[in-house]
This record gives C-alpha cells, structure tokens and sequence, in this order.
C-alpha cells in the first residue's frame, strides 16, 4: 500500500532500504522515544525492521521526502492493547518541519479507509514535542498516563495516552505549516 499526501510519499520498505532506515534512526535521541527499538540500532536491526511483514489492516510505511527521495522516518498502524495504534518517527534532521504531524495524518487517512473507527497514539513524558504532533494530527489526550517499555531505555516509561474518533475526524481543521 502507498500514501501520498502533500509533501510525502509513504510506502512499503524492501529490503534495500536497510542503509537508508540506518542512517535515519540511528540517534539515540530517536530510538530511546521508541518503544520497540533497540540501542545501539545497527546493520541488523535495521535489516530486520525494513523486513517486517506487512499486516494488510494495520500497514506501517517508510516516510520519503518528495523532493528528494530521502527516507526520513517511518510512520503506520501497530496494534496496542488490541486496538489500531498510531506510530512514528524521523530523522533529526527531518524535526521541526511538519513532517511527522503531515505523516500521521496521512496514517489517519489510510485508517479510515480500511475502516478503522478509532485510533490510539501515545508518547513518552519526556517527549512533549510528540504530544503536538499527535495534537496536530487530531489526536485528544485521555488524562491516562500509563506505563509503555522501552527497549532502548530497557525500562518502563511514563505515557501519555491519546485517542482519536475517527468518525469525527473529518472535522479536523486543515493542517498549519
């Protein structure tokens, strides 16, 4: 499956794609607001991450940036506690330009069109910065902070939980630049 939105392309990885994923993530800055990534990320995690099987109703892509053809980060669907999830990350240097709230609008955009009803997303605590991309993408935070592990961290990590009701998504304001 592919995305397109304004200025992103978002689609499936091959294999081939390990050195561009390596080269994305492979900062500690990122992999530690992960909750599945693993530090150090090296040749084998990325070889395993750009192998991962698609599930045809929670897709997850590789982020490209139109205009140059870069892999700057990954967003799709996962699953958590039995319902569709929102993930994302990006490359440091891809931080601060829009690209992650246009992605995971893009990611809520393929949600609804497989059928999904509603969304949940989350972020670390010590990560607020993924709280407005979230917020930006139409997310509302629940008032639950909960306990997610991460691998990089080797620990559990505060939280913050957030929801989206997707049949009233369609009156989410346009996205600001």
């Amino acid at each position: 499956m592919f995305h397109v939105t304004e200025r992103l392309l978002l689609r499936p990885a091959w294999p081939e794609d390990w050195k561009g994923v390596l080269e994305a993530i492979a900062d500690e800055g990122i992999v530690r607001n992960l909750a599945r990534a693993p530090w150090p990320y090296d040749e084998a995690a990325a070889r395993f991450f750009v192998e991962l099987p698609q599930d045809e109703r929670l897709p997850h892509f590789l982020v490209v940036e139109s205009g140059s053809g870069r892999i700057i980060g990954s967003a799709g669907l996962g699953e958590h506690d039995g319902q569709p999830e929102v993930g994302y990350w990006f490359a440091r240097d891809a931080w601060g330009r829009g690209y992650a709230a246009e992605a995971a609008r893009g990611v809520v955009e393929v949600a609804k069109l497989l059928g999904h009803r509603r969304l949940v997303a989350g972020h670390f605590v010590d990560n607020p910065a993924s709280g407005r991309v979230l917020r930006k993408a139409g997310f509302v935070p629940t008032g639950c902070i909960g306990k997610r592990h991460s691998l990089a961290r080797g620990e559990q990590v505060a939280s913050i939980e957030y929801v989206l009701d997707l049949d009233e998504a369609d009156m989410l304001p346009p996205m600001a630049a």
